[in-house]
């Protein structure tokens, strides 16, 4: 059986509070983008889905240790999955803790047609410094250039840049990597200097400014396919013309 093509969804965003509004904007945001979707199930420790009548309850009770819990469609066939989860201030750029919005979507049609969106409601409704969606297979490639680690590769695949571990990058402003569509707010487009107009044309013409002030910008129109040369080269030309990215300009 072939194995369903997924894409992941990542935003980086301040820490939880009490009585804290976002896990459910998060969601929200999801469902406004993608028509017909519903998260309103939560996932057993058996991986089972059980419905939530009253998810907002559950999501208000489950920020009580700075994370929200994993909430699906209740689509075992088609499975969409979400959760938060806090990473601390020890393991985290600048000492700030986060939290990081995981959500995983079948690679369809429908999905990648609304990628963008997702991205930008999510990231927006948490008010995240930055966030990607990317392919699984990046996913894989994004670990592997993320170093040093024991027992890691020396390089990382495909020629591509070694990235800090997050700890070692002093702000919380730059994004750590790189994906297929990648959203900065206005303090992380600063950070990086986007857009400069002489230099970022071909990113902007794939690019949207976001009612925030932050911007949504694709690396390439389908899917990042790092089999493909001409993918490959725009992912190698995007981390050559922003070296901030992974903390790479740091002394």
């Amino acid at each position: 059986m072939t194995t369903r093509a997924r894409l992941h969804l990542h935003v980086y965003a301040p820490a939880l509070t009490t009585d804290d509004g976002r896990p459910l904007a998060a969601v929200e945001g999801m469902e406004r983008a993608l028509p017909g979707l519903r998260l309103a199930w939560r996932v057993s420790d058996a991986g089972r889905p059980i419905a939530l009548p009253e998810r907002e309850a559950w999501l208000a009770e489950s920020i009580a240790d700075g994370e929200f819990g994993l909430l699906c469609n209740g689509d075992e066939s088609y499975p969409v999955t979400m959760n938060g989860r806090r990473e601390s201030a020890m393991a985290s750029p600048g000492g700030e803790p986060l939290l990081i919005v995981h959500a995983k979507l079948p690679q369809d049609d429908a999905v990648v047609a609304a990628a963008g969106d997702m991205l930008e409601n999510v990231a927006e409704g948490v008010r995240a410094r930055w966030g990607v969606v990317a392919p699984g297979p990046v996913r894989l490639v994004i670990a592997a250039q993320t170093g040093p680690k024991s027992g890691g590769p020396e390089h990382p695949p495909h020629g591509l840049p070694m990235l800090k571990l997050p700890w070692h990058i002093r702000s919380p402003r730059l994004p750590q990597y790189l994906g297929w569509i990648n959203y900065w707010s206005a303090a992380a487009a600063e950070a990086l200097g986007f857009p400069d107009p002489t230099r970022d044309a071909e990113l902007l013409a794939r690019a949207r400014r976001t009612e925030s002030g932050g911007w949504v910008v694709s690396l390439t129109e389908a899917p990042l396919d790092l089999d493909k040369p001409a993918h490959l080269e725009t992912l190698k030309q995007a981390y050559e013309r922003f070296p901030e990215i992974g903390g790479r300009a740091e002394t």
